[in-house]
């Protein structure tokens, strides 16, 4: 053999680094994890890395998301808090099966809509004391822990102690969102001024950031809980009770007894919410929504949230070959966004609180109601808000326009104005944050905490968090499906999801974003079953969304016909849509949507995080 028969056999066939190798994935902005041990992904990095540590330790996927949820809650305070929401919908794969845990609160008892209606409001506000509703969040936290984690509660929120005690580098997002509202907490609400402002002064991004008053509270349900000796279900339940039924409970009671703040209605109001509603709620556990699409089954909450509409659009979609459509091409945003319209339309009209109304879910996602739904889907963006019928079931569907008109749809689509108005000022709603976990004994776990978040009401000084202000959701109209009542759960848009494929559960997903969850993660799902991309891929395409239906938030506003894209899609895919009719919005290249997945495919479990604002983040192995 030869010296260059010899330099050949160690040489090899190298491919250069510039090339891609064969059977390589096309480049994405960071890696779809893969690992075998266990993948947690989150809205913040320090949430992962909490929920990592503690699949690190021995806990399980449910201790590692309850983790992650309560530090989330410390260092994404503009997107979610301790006293906000939580709906969590996993796979325990002990017991092979789907549920879902609520930690949606309800309704206080004094909020009525009479009660509403002697304050001369017409709409319920997007802020301060009147809109809050039960905490549901560290209820559920606490009964995910208790019936299906390992670990003690010391283990769980030792992480979230730790970043309010010695503090975090604070997020530019959370700057910019305590910028715009320095002056409302200078005016206005100076027990918020007073941790996130001090002096009036807003912290710089990456400063390290502190909230030692949220640290004690954490601290002293840890040391009730401790105290009923080392049973950890013992400790859990005395959790429960400092919180619902103890000194959290008797602050939150106090705070919204004895002061008014400003709210979104332009005027000073005291709050509803009393000790007694938090000790009468408790979060409950129910079997998920599903609906079968190509060979993956999809999992949501109830109709007490966005859940659904997830289900309706690929109902309605099913009926169409999205694999055929360029998946950033103008026909693909085009129906997608068209089913939206309907599918939320639907929203308005007939969610509600199961416990409440009688909520058709069944019609709303069976063949032949979607069939005639898609029937409506033509060539051109719909300029109306339509609504299916059904006999029986349902109400009226109102919405407000920017000029600060408000409108009634009429069966059809056809609208008459409504002589009232939402009134007011405006305080931008919050966001959302959101984590899946994956583990090696095959529990998937999904949640989208919210709530609670600095924008939503004052902080309580003897606490360092705020309240949820999700009442805000409710209509003050009789007969609607989403009116006021006393207990009732608001239509949450909150809306983690959960996927099988062939039968086989494989993926924990999504995102925050309001209204627009249930658009972003869809337009993730079907890239990745329909286009055949991965998760990271899936993550990162452009994404899309419409407002042509009634907001959740105050003051309820719809755009109609509105589609906002990211930059990232090409001029001619836009002036392809404005040419339908769409009155498209074109924002930066990277601004819709903090997607967030988890996968088990067989023995390799898989995650991926949005490179969207440098802040989430997937880890595992």
């Amino acid at each position: 053999m030869n010296q260059s028969e010899i330099e050949h056999l160690f040489r090899g066939s190298a491919t250069p680094p510039s090339r891609a190798l064969p059977g390589e994935p096309p480049f994405t902005t960071r890696p779809e994890l893969k690992g075998t041990f266990g993948m947690v992904a989150s809205t913040h990095w320090l949430g992962t890395a909490a929920g990592m540590s503690i699949l690190e330790k021995g806990g399980n996927a449910f201790d590692a998301a309850v983790a992650t949820g309560l530090t989330l809650q410390v260092v994404e305070p503009s997107m979610a808090g301790p006293a906000g929401d939580a709906p969590i919908i996993f796979y325990d794969a002990k017991a092979d099966d789907v549920r879902v845990i609520c930690g949606q609160g309800v309704a206080p008892e004094k909020a009525t809509i009479g009660a509403f209606r002697q304050l001369g409001l017409e709409i319920v506000p997007g802020a301060g004391l009147l809109p809050l509703v039960v905490p549901g969040a560290f209820d559920a936290f606490m009964v995910l822990l208790r019936d299906w984690g390992t670990l003690c509660i010391r283990d769980v929120l030792e992480p979230a102690i730790g970043q309010a005690r010695g503090g975090y580098p604070i997020a530019a997002r959370v700057v910019a969102t305590i910028a715009a509202l320095r002056d409302l907490f200078v005016e206005h609400w100076p027990t918020s001024a007073a941790i996130y402002c001090p002096n009036g002064e807003v912290p710089k991004a990456d400063q390290i950031f502190r909230n030692p008053i949220l640290a004690d509270t954490f601290e002293r349900i840890l040391s009730e809980a401790e105290s009923v000796g080392g049973d950890r279900e013992r400790q859990i339940e005395a959790a429960r009770d400092a919180f619902y039924r103890g000194f959290v409970a008797e602050h939150i009671d106090r705070f919204c007894r004895e002061n008014s703040f400003l709210d979104t209605s332009g005027q000073v109001h005291s709050g509803f919410l009393s000790g007694e509603d938090l000790a009468r709620w408790s979060a409950g556990v129910e079997a998920p929504l599903s609906y079968d699409y190509r060979n993956y089954t999809v999992f949501k909450c109830g109709p007490w949230s966005q859940g659904p509409v997830f289900l309706q659009q690929l109902a309605i979609l099913s009926g169409f070959d999205i694999a055929a459509m360029e998946p950033n091409g103008a026909d693909f945003v085009h129906h997608v966004t068209e089913a939206a319209k309907l599918a939320f339309a639907d929203r308005e009209k007939f969610y509600g609180d199961p416990d409440f109304v009688e909520v058709p879910i069944d019609t709303l996602l069976s063949p032949a109601y979607n069939t005639e739904r898609r029937r409506l889907i033509g060539s051109e963006a719909s300029a109306r808000i339509r609504p299916g019928t059904i006999p029986g079931y349902g109400g009226p569907v109102v919405y407000g326009l920017e000029d600060g008109s408000r409108h009634r749809v009429l069966d059809g689509g056809d609208t008459v104005p409504v002589d009232e108005s939402a009134g007011g000022v405006a305080i931008a709603t919050g966001d959302t944050v959101h984590l899946d976990v994956a583990d090696r004994q095959g529990n998937l776990v999904s949640i989208t905490p919210s709530g609670g978040w600095l924008r939503s009401s004052p902080t309580i000084p003897e606490l360092g968090f705020a309240l949820s202000n999700r009442g805000q959701i409710f209509t003050l109209e009789d007969g609607t499906p989403g009116a006021l009542q006393p207990g009732k759960r608001p239509r949450t848009t909150l809306s983690p999801g959960l996927a099988f494929r062939d039968g086989v559960p494989y993926m924990a997903f999504g995102t925050p974003g309001a209204d627009r969850q249930d658009q972003w993660a869809l337009q993730f799902f079907l890239r990745l079953v329909d286009h055949g991309q991965n998760l990271q891929k899936a993550a990162d395409a452009p994404t899309f969304n419409t407002s042509h239906f009634p907001a959740s938030f105050f003051p309820k506003h719809a755009g109609l016909r509105s589609l906002d894209v990211e930059g990232r899609f090409d001029e001619s895919v836009v002036a392809d849509l404005q040419a339908r009719g769409h009155v498209v919005t074109v924002g930066d290249d990277w601004s819709q949507g903090r997607l967030c997945a988890v996968a088990r495919d067989h023995d390799l479990l898989k995650s991926a995080s949005s490179a969207r604002f440098t802040q989430g983040y997937a880890m595992g192995r």
